[in-house]
């Protein structure tokens, strides 16, 4: 579906840049600026730093002189309005009105709305309009358009910057569409092999012994619970390899085995020691 997001007498140029950068994030790149309050705005220092990188979108944006050229070719028109007003297109929360506007009844559903009982035909086109930073849309424009959105927010204060309005209602679009999947910020873990993760455990088994924590003529159970806590962890190589290191450092500090027994030191009396 096409989607244009069109700011109206834009005053601040970092606003420009930073709409830019949250139109990328969600794969939007149709931007439109109607009379904004520098001819120069997209080519200025301060769009361009505010963009993160989005140069893409603002290099394809379009300034034009009137709302009717910015909204050439959109079929559903979408005011962002925070200001009630006495008159004009119903006011709805984004989400609800996408999954209205996209027929989507089980999201309706979940926010304890009613699908329409003849749903109206999905347009081919949205365009999402923002007024100037000081005072909104006017209400001639707000009218043209076939509903207010207004995004939840704290009823004590409800003031946002563009950029975040243009980020929020962006994402909610993105997610009505379908969303982008979660990008992994780490590989996958692998997990050691039954092979290892017994060679680790007879290196412990050997480690308790030598200092004294295992009675090998008395093991219980120890073992095998610290096989189902091992498998539990569901360890990675690197993992067993740091265990193992463990082992061994506590087998180097562990009495030497060459003393008489009389010259050792006494093992632990505490009963935890022979679980």
């Amino acid at each position: 579906m096409k989607t244009r997001f069109i700011l109206i007498n834009t005053s601040h140029a970092g606003n420009v840049g930073a709409t830019a950068r949250a139109m990328k994030t969600m794969g939007f790149d149709d931007l439109v600026l109607v009379a904004p309050r520098w001819a120069n705005v997209l080519n200025r220092e301060e769009t361009i730093q505010r963009s993160s990188g989005a140069l893409d979108v603002l290099k394809n944006a379009r300034i034009v002189a009137t709302l009717d050229e910015a909204l050439d070719g959109m079929s559903h028109l979408c005011a962002t309005a925070m200001t009630p007003r006495d008159f004009g297109p119903p006011t709805r929360a984004p989400r609800a009105h996408f999954a209205e506007l996209l027929g989507q009844s089980d999201v309706l559903l979940k926010n304890e709305l009613s699908a329409p009982a003849a749903p109206a035909p999905m347009p081919d086109s949205v365009a999402f309009l923002f007024g100037s930073e000081r005072f909104g849309m006017q209400n001639e424009d707000v009218y043209r358009c076939h509903v207010a959105l207004s995004i939840p927010t704290d009823p004590k204060f409800g003031s946002l910057n563009l950029g975040a309005a243009v980020q929020l209602i962006a994402y909610d679009w993105r997610e009505a569409l379908g969303g982008f999947g979660v990008q992994a910020a780490t590989q996958e873990p692998r997990l050691a092999d039954a092979a290892a993760v017994s060679g680790m455990l007879k290196h412990w088994e050997e480690a308790l012994i030598d200092i004294g924590f295992l009675d090998p003529a008395s093991p219980k159970k120890l073992m095998p619970r610290l096989n189902q806590l091992f498998n539990r962890a569901q360890l990675s190589p690197e993992e067993i390899h740091i265990l193992r290191g463990v082992a061994k450092a506590m087998m180097r500090q562990a009495p030497d085995k060459t003393l008489p027994a009389q010259d050792k030191a006494p093992a632990p009396a505490d009963a935890s020691a022979n679980p």
